[in-house]
C-alpha cells in the first residue's frame, strides 16, 4: 500500500537539511543535503508507520475490526 505525505524541508545551522512531516508527530530528521534529508526522511516515515502499526496490533483484541478508509486531506 502507497501513502503520500507533505514533507517539510527547512535548512538549519551549518547547512544542513532538517525533514518533518507535519502529519506524523515524531517524524523528524535531518541530512547534510537534501538528498541525504530526503533518504532520511523516507526511513523515518517508514519506521514510525511500522511503529504505529506493530503498537496497534499488539494493543488489539481478536474481536477488533480492521478496515481500510479514504479520506480527502487539503495540501498547503
Amino acid at each position: 500500500m502507497k501513502r503520500e505525505y507533505q514533507v517539510l524541508f527547512q535548512e538549519i545551522e551549518d547547512g544542513w537539511i532538517m525533514a518533518s512531516v507535519p502529519d506524523l508527530p515524531g517524524a523528524v530528521t535531518q541530512g547534510k543535503d537534501m538528498d541525504e534529508a530526503r533518504t532520511m526522511i523516507r526511513e523515518a516515515i517508514e519506521l514510525l508507520l511500522e511503529s504505529y502499526r506493530d503498537n496497534a496490533l499488539k494493543d488489539t483484541s481478536g474481536h477488533a475490526i480492521w478496515e481500510s478508509m479514504q479520506v480527502e486531506v487539503p495540501t498547503a
